[in-house]
């Protein structure tokens, strides 16, 4: 097979190689095709380059230089010019230009086949490429065009879902964890052996993740580690049955990332570490899952995540669903061992507002259904084989140095705002609880230029005296400390949630308004764009999952003041990741509750009591209809402790305010009004 793949490949590079003299194409195309040509040899060039071993002596600048050639075209300095950019491509060759720019993006990402032992995922898009040049030469239609890089995603699905499954699951050593292990040092070259895109943040953090003492290191790898062990001690699931562990992570973190290695090993845990998909047909988008360098241009990202348009349809969906259950099923002795994943996280980059395209290409409504149905359907495959009521996770964040100037203070102050004593916000967040535990809803109002007013009911409590509603959130897969969080009831759920500005899965929104009526979306917008519908398109496609509507999945009170304050210290508001700000204020997620499919898990607070609400109207029909239970989402929303005039917990005959003018007013919270001060 690898002999196969080997001669394939080398005719497919002789056969590119020959299309600069070839000249078979009317200029523009002909430009369009000795373009992506010459990027195939270059990365071809740098495969070499690295077998030889020639990688490993060449000097700091030399691999810079190297690394800037193979991203140039993306950067926001070139992108304009570039065939990778829809609205450059359309301008120069027609509407054949949206096609022709998506397979020029999905060419891109043989960057990562530069260090694979076999390169089959380069060799079927170089043999698109050739495909597709080949109809140009004979002067074929847009259609035509359309059909190959459909049958292509189709004929080739389940090479491509075996290749990220292996990745995701494998047990055997990868090149990423020999990386981390063997390479990572203070010798920074290492970083552009992943032959991922790195900044000059990036080098920054390196050297100076290389200079923290020890000790600093291992706190935090150890706060890391210890919030994935306790994330099963606290919901009773037995880690002993596990044996890998996903770890997540920007290049750069690589000293905490190996001792957080050792950690794992400790627990009986081998991690797994795997890139995140360069490929959109794999899957590419602002998210993350797996390591990742620095991003060369999010407009880039923003402009090609909808070429799947390309490719989606009911036939192709059925495909990849099979596809995905013989992958699962290929590796399901990896699958059930894993334990879930261990994500650093990272923040600090000025928000991204992406500019709307007329040139990009777009889903229809029917697709975008397709593409719901595929998300429950694969969400649930994955259950089957990663058992949700079996696995966890964590979550911790560190800034970046596009941060500012202060990088290294924030950094500081970010390691002890992840290391806060629990006790403290456990013994807190109790007084809260008990008090939101006599309620029928909370009621949450705004103040100044937030419009909040909303009410968020909570489910009836049988036995109160050992029962409760809401989860008592210490450091353990959510770090930092400082929440407390329930399901809502959606009957009864209404009102206006607004935040005037919030940064959520890598885009800023302006203005966002969600209106409730019994717990789901009733209507939507935001102020990004001058064009309502280019807003209610942003809103509908990366908050709300091509639906038109979600259910409030998640309401939490954040307890986390010092993270708050730190914000305000250093003008970072907008930058913080939901992870921390969460922590700074209520909150609210659309989407699936915090517990979806492991409503059946029995867990219970530190105080004994054992948490109840774990579903909500849609999530009660798992078992009837699926399909309408779970929406493969959960993005949370924010307001700020200096954004909120009132949080009053209702009961039939009393009322109890939490927060009144953004500070805590039950008795015992004076400790959480401290950083205020």
């Amino acid at each position: 097979m690898i002999e196969d793949v080997k001669e394939r490949l080398q005719l497919s590079l002789k056969r590119i190689a020959e299309i600069e003299k070839d000249k078979l194409l009317e200029p523009a195309l002909q430009d369009y095709a000795e373009t992506v040509a010459g990027f195939i040899l270059l990365v071809e060039e740098q495969r070499q380059w690295v077998l030889k071993g020639e990688m490993k002596k060449a000097s700091l600048e030399q691999l810079q230089k190297r690394n800037t050639l193979l991203y140039q075209d993306v950067l926001p300095s070139y992108y304009e010019n570039s065939y990778a950019n829809p609205k450059t491509a359309v301008k120069k060759l027609g509407e054949k230009g949206k096609i022709l720019s998506a397979l020029y993006a999905e060419i891109r990402s043989i960057i990562s086949d530069v260090v694979k032992e076999e390169p089959k995922m380069m060799l079927i898009r170089l043999e698109l490429f050739l495909e597709i040049y080949g109809l140009l030469v004979e002067g074929a239609e847009e259609e035509s065009l359309r059909e190959a890089y459909y049958w292509f995603a189709y004929d080739y699905a389940q090479d491509i879902m075996e290749e990220g499954i292996k990745a995701q699951f494998g047990m055997e050593e990868s090149f990423e964890e020999r990386m981390v292990k063997k390479e990572a040092c203070e010798d920074l070259r290492y970083l552009y052996y992943y032959q991922e895109y790195v900044s000059q943040e990036q080098l920054r953090l390196a050297k100076f993740m290389h200079q923290l003492p020890k000790e600093k290191i291992k706190l935090m790898a150890d706060t890391y580690t210890e919030g994935f062990r306790k994330g099963f001690e606290v919901t009773g699931k037995d880690l002993s049955r596990k044996k890998s562990v996903n770890i997540y992570f920007t290049l750069g973190m690589e000293p905490m990332i190996l001792e957080a290695i050792k950690n794992f090993e400790v627990m009986g845990l081998k991690a797994c570490i795997f890139p995140a998909s360069s490929s959109f047909i794999a899957g590419r988008s602002l998210q993350k899952p797996g390591y990742y360098g620095a991003n060369a241009n999010k407009q880039f990202e923003y402009d090609h995540e909808n070429d799947k348009a390309l490719y989606i349809n009911g036939k192709y969906i059925n495909r990849k669903l099979e596809a995905y259950e013989a992958a699962l099923e290929a590796y399901k002795q990896e699958t059930s061992y894993m334990a879930g994943p261990a994500v650093v996280e990272e923040f600090g980059e000025e928000p991204f507002i992406p500019t709307p395209k007329e040139e990009n290409l777009q889903l229809t409504e029917k697709q975008r259904t397709l593409l719901v149905e595929y998300g429950a359907k694969s969400r649930k495959l994955l259950n089957q084989y990663v058992k949700g009521e079996e696995r966890s996770f964590t979550i911790i964040a560190f800034p970046t140095p596009a941060i500012g100037d202060k990088f290294e203070e924030i950094f500081e102050d970010t390691i002890s705002l992840n290391t806060l004593d629990s006790k403290v916000y456990e013994t807190c967040q109790q007084i809260i609880i008990d008090a939101l535990d006599l309620a029928d809803y909370v009621r949450i109002k705004g103040k100044g230029a937030n419009e909040t007013d909303i009410q968020v009911a909570l489910w009836p409590l049988e036995n109160p005296d050992v029962q409760t509603n809401f989860e008592n959130c210490v450091a353990d897969v959510n770090i930092p400390v400082g929440e407390v969080f329930t399901s809502p009831r959606l009957k009864g759920t209404k009102g206006l949630l607004h935040v005037p500005k919030v940064f959520l899965k890598g885009l800023e929104y302006h203005d966002l308004k969600l209106t409730f009526q019994d717990g789901m979306i009733t209507e939507y917008s935001c102020k990004n764009f001058e064009n309502e519908e280019e807003n209610k398109k942003l809103i509908r496609e990366k908050l709300l999952g091509n639906r038109e509507t979600l259910p409030l999945g998640e309401f939490a009170i954040g307890t986390n003041t010092t993270a708050y304050q730190v914000a305000r210290k250093y003008k970072i508001e907008a930058l913080l990741p939901i992870l921390i700000a969460e922590k700074t204020g209520p909150h609210f997620a659309i989407g699936d509750t915090c517990y979806c499919m492991e409503e059946e898990v029995v867990s219970y607070n530190p105080n004994g009591k054992q948490i109840m609400a774990k579903e909500n109207e849609c999530s009660k029909l798992r078992h009837s209809n699926p399909q309408e239970a779970y929406f493969q989402c959960h993005t949370d929303i924010t307001i700020p402790y200096d954004e909120l005039a009132q949080v009053t917990a209702v009961g039939k005959d009393r009322e109890e305010i939490i927060i009144r003018e953004g500070r805590f007013v039950l008795k015992g919270l004076e400790e959480l009004n401290k950083p205020f001060d």
